[in-house]
C-alpha cells in the first residue's frame, strides 16, 4: 500500500500543471468566448430541466431531468460531504474560495462538453446510442484524434471506480455504528485491528451495488431520480438547521473563507499555489466539470438540441458545489471541527455531532448511505462505457465485475491511497477531454447563435 501510494504521489506531481492550465486557463477561455452565455441563460436552463421544452420525438434513453439527476447523483455525494472536509484539512478554510471559483468556471465547461455530447453522438457495437468524450473526440476532431479518446478511456477504467465512495462509507459506518462495540468483535490484523469489519462492509456494499449495476442504465436512472433529489433536500435541511441554530457564526465562517483564500503565508505544501491547486482538485472531484463523465449521461438524453442539454448540464456544478459544498464548509468551520486532526467524512461527522446533538451523526449516516449507493450505481456506468469504447459493448459489461471487486479493496484501503488514485486518474482524464472541448468550442458557439435566434423567432 505504501509503495502504491508513493508511486501515485509522484505521478500526480507530474500531471498537476497540465491539468491546472487546461482546466482553469481553458475554462476562462470558454467563459470569454461564450460571452458569459451559460450564466445569462440560467433561468432558461431551469425551465428546460422542469420539462417545459421536452420533445417526445427526440432520440435518446432518458429525459433531461433524469440525465441531470443521474449526473448529479454521481457528483452530489461524498465528494461534497467528505471531499470538502479533505480540502479544508489539507488547505485550511481559504481553499473553499478556490472551490467556488473553479465551480463557476466549471459551469461553462459543462455547458460546452454536454452540448458536444448531443452534437456528436455515436453507437456502440450493439447499435445503442452513446455520447461522451470518446465520441466527440473521434467524430468532432476526426480519426487522427482517436489516440486522445483511447487515452481518456484507459484513464477512465481507474477514475470511474467507486473506491473513494466505498472507502468513505466504510469510515462513516465504523465511526457512527462502532460495530466492534455495538455489534460483535471480529478482530483484524496487527496493523489494522478493524480489518475484518471493514472487509465485511466492503463485501455487503459490493453485493447491494451488484443488484442495481447489473440492471443497466434505465435502472440506474430510475433509482438515482428517486433517491437523489430527496436526499439532497434532507441534507440541505439538516445543514440549514445547523446554520439557523448557529446564525451568529455563519458570517464569521464566510469571512474566514474569504480572508484565508488570499493567505500568501499559508503553511500548505506548495504555499499559496498549493492552496489553489487543492481547491481546483477538490472542486473537480466535487462537480466533475472538465472530467468528461457527465457528457456520457447527457449524451443519452431524449434531446436533439445540443444547446438545451448543455444548459441543463451547467446546473450540475451550481447545485453540487456552489450550494452543497458551501453549506458543508460553513458547518465544518462554525463547529470548529476543522481545528481537530481528522480528515474526510470523520471531520464532517464530528461537525454534525457537535452541532445537532446526539442524532447528528446518525442522520448523516443515513444521508451518506443513500449518496454512496447512488454514486456507486452511476459510476459503474461510466466505466462500462470506457471499456466498451476500447473493446466492444459485450466485453464492456465485464467492467462491472472489476468495479464490484474494487469496492471491497477500497473498504480496506487507506484514505490516502484511494484519494491519490482518483486524483491521478482525474488529472489524466481532464487532459484529453479539455483539449477536445477547447478545439470544438467554435462549433458550440455557432450552434448557440442559431439556437437563440430560433428561440427569439418562436417567441415573436
Amino acid at each position: 500500500m505504501e509503495q502504491l501510494n508513493d508511486f501515485l504521489v509522484n505521478a500526480i506531481t507530474a500531471t498537476e500543471w497540465p491539468m491546472f492550465v487546461l482546466l482553469i486557463g481553458g475554462g476562462l477561455f470558454l467563459v470569454v468566448s461564450s460571452k458569459f452565455l451559460p450564466y445569462r441563460y440560467f433561468g432558461h436552463a431551469i425551465a428546460i430541466t422542469a420539462g417545459k421544452y421536452d420533445d417526445k420525438k427526440a432520440k435518446g434513453d432518458v429525459s433531461s431531468l433524469q440525465a441531470l439527476s443521474a449526473a448529479v447523483a454521481a457528483t452530489v455525494g461524498l465528494g461534497n460531504i467528505s471531499g470538502v472536509a479533505i480540502a479544508i484539512h489539507d488547505g485550511g478554510p481559504g481553499v473553499v474560495f478556490w472551490i467556488w471559483m473553479t465551480a463557476l468556471i466549471g459551469m461553462c465547461i459543462k455547458f460546452y462538453s454536454c452540448s458536444l455530447s448531443i452534437m456528436y453522438r455515436g453507437e456502440d457495437s450493439e447499435g445503442k446510442m452513446q455520447g461522451g468524450p470518446m465520441f466527440y473526440i473521434t467524430q468532432g476532431l476526426g480519426k487522427k484524434a482517436k489516440p486522445l479518446a483511447i487515452f481518456f478511456s484507459i484513464a477512465g477504467l481507474f477514475g470511474f471506480l467507486g473506491v473513494f465512495t466505498a472507502n468513505q462509507f466504510t469510515e462513516t459506518f465504523m465511526s457512527v455504528v462502532v460495530p466492534e462495540e455495538s455489534l460483535i468483535a471480529m478482530g483484524g490484523t496487527e496493523s489494522d485491528p478493524l480489518f475484518n469489519w471493514k472487509l465485511t462492509i466492503g463485501i455487503v456494499l459490493a453485493i447491494i451495488s451488484s443488484f442495481v449495476i447489473f440492471g443497466g442504465l434505465k435502472n440506474i436512472a430510475k433509482v438515482a431520480t428517486a433517491i437523489v433529489p430527496f436526499m439532497v433536500a434532507v441534507y440541505l435541511i439538516a445543514v440549514v438547521v445547523v446554520m439557523v441554530l448557529n446564525a451568529s457564526q455563519v458570517l464569521p465562517a464566510l469571512k474566514l473563507i474569504l480572508s484565508e483564500a488570499w493567505n500568501f503565508k499559508t503553511v500548505v505544501t506548495g504555499g499559496f499555489w498549493g492552496l489553489v491547486i487543492i481547491g481546483v482538485r477538490r472542486a473537480m472531484f466535487s462537480n466533475e466539470a472538465g472530467l468528461g463523465s457527465a457528457p456520457m449521461y447527457h449524451g443519452q438524453s431524449k434531446n436533439d438540441e445540443p444547446i438545451r442539454e448543455g444548459l441543463v448540464a451547467m446546473l450540475g456544478p451550481f447545485i453540487d458545489t456552489i450550494l452543497v459544498c458551501t453549506f458543508t464548509a460553513v458547518v465544518i468551520i462554525l463547529s470548529g471541527a476543522y481545528l481537530e486532526d481528522t480528515s474526510g467524512i470523520v471531520m464532517t461527522l464530528q461537525a454534525f455531532r457537535s452541532t445537532l446533538g446526539g442524532f447528528g451523526d446518525d442522520l448523516l449516516m443515513i444521508i451518506v448511505t443513500a449518496f454512496a449507493l447512488s454514486t456507486l450505481f452511476t459510476y459503474s456506468y461510466y466505466g462500462v462505457k470506457s471499456l466498451s469504447f476500447l473493446t466492444n459493448a459485450k466485453i464492456g459489461k465485464l467492467y462491472n465485475i472489476y468495479f464490484v471487486i474494487m469496492i471491497v479493496f477500497a473498504a480496506i484501503a487507506s484514505l490516502e491511497v484511494v484519494k491519490n488514485l482518483i486524483d491521478l486518474s482525474y488529472a489524466l482524464m481532464v487532459i484529453p477531454n479539455m483539449i477536445a472541448v477547447l478545439l470544438l468550442a467554435p462549433k458550440v458557439n455557432q450552434a448557440a447563435k442559431t439556437y437563440f435566434i430560433k428561440m427569439k423567432e418562436q417567441r415573436a
